[in-house]
Formats: C-alpha cells, sequence, structure tokens
C-alpha cells in the first residue's frame, strides 16, 4: 500500500516525470523530485489545495515545466517505474522530505522560494520547504 493511491498508469505518468524533470540528477535526483510531487499531494496546504491524485499534481498549471516538452510524453522505461514505486511507497529522502517546491537555478540557490526557507541543493536542484506558519501539515502527514 503506499502514501498516495497510484493506478499503473499513474505509476507510468509519475515515471515519466521523474525522467523528465531530472534525469540528469541520477537516481537519487528523481527520488527527490518524486518526493516533492508526493508532498503537495498529501500536503493540502499553499498553491496545493485540493491535489489528490498524481495526474493533478503533475499537470497543475505551471506546476512542472517539463509537461511543456516532448520529452516528457515518451513512454515510461522500467527503470524510472521502479523509482516511482518506491516514492509512492513512502521512501523519503532528504532535502526533499518536507519539500514542496524545487528548482533548478543558473547559479546560486536563492536563500527562499516563493518565500519559503531553502532547505539544500542536491547537484543542480535547490529545494525549498514551507514554513510551519505557510504549512504545517506536510510536517504531520509523514
Amino acid at each position: 500500500m503506499g502514501v498516495v493511491k497510484a493506478t499503473n498508469a499513474h505509476i507510468d505518468l509519475l515515471a515519466r516525470l521523474l525522467r523528465a524533470e531530472a534525469e540528469g540528477e541520477g537516481q537519487q535526483g528523481m527520488l527527490l523530485v518524486g518526493n516533492v510531487g508526493i508532498n503537495r499531494i498529501r500536503a493540502n496546504c499553499s498553491d496545493f489545495k485540493g491535489l489528490r491524485t498524481i495526474p493533478q499534481m503533475i499537470y497543475q498549471p505551471h506546476a512542472f515545466e517539463a509537461v511543456t516538452h516532448g520529452y516528457f510524453y515518451q513512454r515510461a522505461r522500467e527503470k524510472e517505474r521502479r523509482l516511482a514505486r518506491r516514492v509512492i511507497g513512502g521512501e523519503y529522502l532528504w532535502p526533499a522530505r518536507y519539500s514542496l517546491w524545487y528548482f533548478r537555478p543558473e547559479g546560486d540557490c536563492p536563500a527562499t522560494w516563493y518565500d519559503q526557507p531553502l532547505v539544500a541543493r542536491f547537484k543542480s536542484h535547490c529545494f525549498y520547504q514551507p514554513t510551519a506558519e505557510t504549512c504545517g501539515s506536510v510536517f504531520s502527514t509523514f
């Protein structure tokens, strides 16, 4: 049983997102991207209120740049499906354990993103988690 409900189609969709957003960051980078996505479904706060499914999370307007590029629409591969299943199963890694945002800046990570503090950088991506005032629920869902 996963931390969110997921059909095989949802697993494929998440696998495609992991690859398209973070393939160059290796397996750990793809898992971190998956952590952020699952956090958005489970936290129900900030810009992510009402998200309950993987498709809602992935296709939320302006949520992921990858969905605007053709690479995202290629068929899911088994190695990314395995990573997607791990994330859906509840495997969380720092710095994305409570993060709701990440992005890949040209240079250094800004201290805040959407007014939320920087947790850390992993390779090219910076990860940001909400404050307890902004989204305390993200800290109690795991």
